[in-house]
């Protein structure tokens, strides 16, 4: 039952990336882009009304995880609940704490794929209007993204 437990939150962690994609272009950067603008726009305030997602994505992973434990024959809700979590706390130390630096720390992205998802994350916020951004994932970038690449493109656009 370990085993199974364990392939169900890894499984939900990897989901999760294209949950949130989905969600980051067109509910962030729809309907709900009245909260998601906060992030687009420099400041210098501790929280900003985006952080109200956190509050609301952290929902189904507090319900799964009681349900899963509280009602035998929905177990399989549990582990769903923890890969929900885990990519909660991932998402949170590279978008976060990596990225955006609202925590300090000293850190620097030597591994080619960390820089490349920070490249795609960069370029993403080099849009401050709802339309127009790319890059919506988080966790994984395409090879598209990484500087070299970016850089290729900037200049075949200015030639």
């Amino acid at each position: 039952m370990l085993i199974v437990n364990i392939i169900i939150t890894i499984a939900t962690f990897f989901f999760m990336e294209a949950a949130a994609w989905f969600t980051h272009k067109y509910i962030m950067h729809g309907i709900l882009w009245s909260w998601h603008r906060s992030h687009h726009k420099h400041h210098n305030h501790t929280l900003e009304r985006n952080d109200l997602f956190a509050l609301v994505f952290s929902l189904p992973a507090v319900a799964t995880i009681v349900a899963g434990f509280e009602i035998p024959e929905l177990w399989f809700l549990a582990p769903i609940g923890f890969g929900i979590t885990a990519y909660g706390l991932f998402y949170f130390i590279f978008h976060d704490i990596i990225v955006h630096r609202r925590v300090k720390i000293k850190f620097k992205a030597k591994h080619p794929y960390m820089k490349r998802i920070m490249n795609a994350h960069y370029v993403h916020h080099k849009v401050h209007t709802k339309e127009g951004a790319e890059a919506f994932g988080f966790l994984y970038a395409p090879k598209r993204y990484n500087k070299k690449d970016i850089l290729k493109k900037k200049e075949s656009e200015t030639a």
